[in-house]
């Protein structure tokens, strides 16, 4: 199913005001229930975590 420029262009949108802030409370609750990590494995979680919110949705942000 292709969606139309238009459909993606509101679905980003909903994507970066919605999803991605409830996303980040989420990391940062996760992060603070688990013990406190090595710099380096706190810093590669946080990385991994920035980019994976994406990983669903690239074909939705693709052309818009």
């Amino acid at each position: 199913m292709s969606l139309s420029y238009k459909s993606r262009r509101r679905l980003s949108l909903f994507l970066l005001l919605v999803w991605l802030p409830v996303f980040i409370v989420g990391a940062v609750t996760l992060m603070t229930t688990l013990d406190r990590q090595p710099i380096w494995l706190e810093l590669l979680i946080y990385v991994f975590l920035g980019v994976a919110w994406a990983w669903p949705f690239k074909y939705v942000f693709r052309g818009v």
